[in-house]
């Protein structure tokens, strides 16, 4: 039950169609009951939603199958991503610390692992990876709110540990460096280009973005800070 609400809802206004539902819920291992037993969790879905106050969701059958229609705001990873496309507007515009509270409004939302204790087919999975990439994403955005603010070293502990989990993310090592090299710590921003360049040779057999290597150029000449690859 709870892997077909979150097939119908993660397509929210959008047919599914009963084909998907039941490859989805079973795989390559679908019963021969399993269009009565999908009827039934429809049945007992119908139920669920008619004790919702009115205009709350409202599951739909439609010849192809079925659509849940649910108000985007009542839906959590909706308000999620629209959160954030505000927030990258609002930096594209120019204005980091509107975007900086769009994105701390949407991590806030962020409760936990996707769809947790669910059996997952390719839909569902497809959809956890969608969602976690954005949330990535959100993340990266924000720091980059950040430093446009100047806010260089509140976050440097946030970036060491996301260089941890993400050793091959070039991005967040110029993030990292950035922020070191902003503060004052040259020492330590040339150690994590180092480490970037070591971790890139082993693992890829090549050599950090030309941004970095204009970056690492640059402190090692001792001029101003410039901003760092965005």
């Amino acid at each position: 039950m709870s892997q077909l609400l979150g097939l119908l809802l993660v397509q929210n206004g959008e047919t599914v169609g009963v084909d998907t539902l039941i490859e989805e819920l079973w795989g390559e291992n679908v019963p021969r009951s399993s269009l009565t037993t999908l009827q039934t969790y429809i049945y007992h879905a119908r139920k669920i939603f008619a004790a919702l106050p009115d205009g709350q969701a409202v599951l739909v059958t439609r010849p192809a199958g079925y659509v849940i229609q649910v108000p985007g705001e009542a839906i959590d990873a909706v308000v999620f991503e629209r959160l954030v496309q505000q927030a990258r507007r609002l930096l594209d515009d120019g204005r980091p610390e509107a975007a900086l509270k769009r994105l701390d409004e949407a991590l806030r939302l962020w409760r936990g692992p996707v769809l947790v204790g669910m059996m997952l087919g390719s839909v569902l999975n497809a959809h956890i990876t969608y969602i976690n990439e954005l949330r990535f994403a959100a993340t990266e955005l924000r720091i980059e709110a950040s430093q446009r603010l100047g806010r260089h070293q509140e976050i440097i502990p946030q970036l060491r540990l996301l260089v941890a989990e993400n050793p091959l993310n070039e991005r967040l090592h110029a993030q990292l460096i950035t922020s070191l090299h902003k503060c004052g710590r040259r020492a330590e921003a040339l150690q994590a280009y180092r480490s970037l360049w070591r971790t890139l040779d082993m693992e890829l057999g090549v050599e950090p973005a030309p941004e970095l290597q204009l970056l690492q150029h640059e402190m090692l000449s001792r001029a101003s800070p410039v901003p760092g690859p965005r």
